[in-house]
């Protein structure tokens, strides 16, 4: 074990393939068909996965200064500790990380069921295969953060290419006559509305994760940043062929309300086993997710222990340069929420704080333009300052609607971060020998 600071070892690629690998998730097979539900015209439907990317593309190139002039890894706890001090970081990177913990739990869970699906007898050893699953991947770390990284870019290339497959295979299948059903957009309650607005920003969500390996990438902050900014580019390119073979095919009638709205447009077009694959294509996604998820998981206690904000022994890296500590602690945590199955509350909180922690970061900017004028900025973002400011209204509308919505979930946040403070000045205290 060793304290030395992370080894730049990870080319920008890498940047690439986990931002394409993190964004493209189960939200692309599943949020298709619930907007579709709530917006059945082509024309809307397409415009809003167009625009909505480019807003969040926009939200990327603001970030990435602040992910430029940040060069060390830990997430979005490195970047908000730059802005607004050691508490607000330490609050927000103890979340993150048990919201990774909570998220490779559920998806560990979600694997076995996709399998059961395909093999109906794994449905009796569900716990033990979700363990099983999770720890294979847990363990794949211990090799090193090189084996880590080829196993996520070779798994986002397989997502890419299955995602053009599909989609190529809906465009020449021959298309389906549906009904078109005229809408206005007071045919769609607010409560609609809320789901479409999330089932965007989950599907698009991912974007920053850059962040968690940016003192570990070749050529700088500034490299981690522009691959970023790339890797946004390659999703909406594959977001948009994939919605527009989806319309081609069968139109968004027959996908309105349809979980995995890709199986449904092949079952329409008469390709056998559709089902099936979709299936593969999911528990593939998750898979590569369970491999990302430790990487930049661990890398948040690793950094909040190099802060002296929890145990050095978790700071130390191996010498394949993963924290392995952090990565151990991180699957013990993960085999007991799967085991006991209460992680709702996890769930719930993350979801919560998934918006507003874009809103801090948009802001820190604006901060750090103000604190550190200067610092040097690798990357700048682009027309600052009414891009920012833009960002800044667009996040900030959002952030209100779901605190709105979720009131109850927002009080129990506010609770963590009243206990957190006294767990934070224990901590503060200790390092300091007081």
């Amino acid at each position: 074990m060793s304290d030395s600071p992370p080894v730049r070892k990870l080319p920008s690629r890498f940047v690439l393939a986990v931002t394409v690998g993190g964004v493209i998730g189960l939200g692309i097979l599943r949020g298709p068909g619930e907007i579709a539900q709530a917006i059945p015209e082509p024309t809307l439907y397409l415009g809003l996965w167009f625009f909505s990317g480019l807003f969040v593309l926009l939200t990327t190139s603001v970030v990435a200064e602040l992910l430029g002039m940040t060069p060390r890894s830990g997430g979005t706890y490195a970047l908000v500790r730059r802005a607004y001090g050691p508490f607000a970081g330490f609050v927000l990177g103890w979340i993150d990380w048990l919201s990774f913990a909570a998220d490779l739990a559920l998806k560990a869970v979600v694997i076995v069921t996709f399998i059961a699906i395909l093999i109906p007898q794994a449905e009796e050893w569900r716990v033990l295969l979700a363990i099983a699953v999770t720890s294979v991947f847990a363990a794949i770390q211990l090799k090193g953060i090189s084996f880590g990284a080829i196993i996520q870019e070779v798994a986002t290339s397989a997502i890419g290419l299955i995602i053009v497959a599909l989609s190529l295979a809906l465009l020449v299948a021959p298309g389906i006559s549906g009904e078109v059903i005229p809408w206005q957009p007071s045919d769609t309650p607010l409560s609609q509305w809320s789901i479409v607005i999330a089932a965007i920003i989950f599907t698009y969500d991912g974007w920053i994760y850059a962040s968690y390996f940016n003192g570990e990438v070749k050529g700088g902050a500034g490299a981690a940043a522009r691959a970023s900014i790339k890797g946004l580019v390659v999703v909406i390119g594959l977001y948009m062929l994939i919605n527009f073979a989806l319309v081609h095919s069968t139109g968004l009638t027959p996908l309105a309300g349809s979980e995995l709205a890709l199986a449904t447009a092949l079952e329409f077009a008469n390709f056998p086993l559709a089902g099936d694959l979709i299936v593969v294509a999911a528990i593939l996604i998750l898979l590569s997710h369970q491999n990302l998820e430790y990487m930049s998981g661990s890398r948040i206690l690793q950094a909040l222990a190099v802060d002296g904000l929890a145990s050095k022994q978790v700071g130390k890296q191996g010498r394949g340069g993963n924290p392995i500590f952090a990565v151990l602690i991180t699957w013990l945590l993960v085999v007991v929420l799967i085991m006991v199955g209460g992680f709702d509350f996890l769930l719930l909180l993350s979801i919560f704080f998934y918006v507003p922690l874009y809103l801090a970061l948009i802001v820190g900017v604006l901060i750090l333009k103000r604190t550190e004028p200067n610092v040097d900025r690798p990357y700048l973002a682009w027309a600052h300052p009414y891009s920012t400011y833009f960002c800044l209204l667009g996040w900030s509308v959002i952030t209100a609607f779901q605190a709105y919505a979720e009131r109850q979930t927002a009080l129990y946040a506010l609770a963590m971060i009243l206990v957190a403070w006294p767990v934070y000045r224990y901590l503060t205290r200790r390092q300091t020998g007081r």
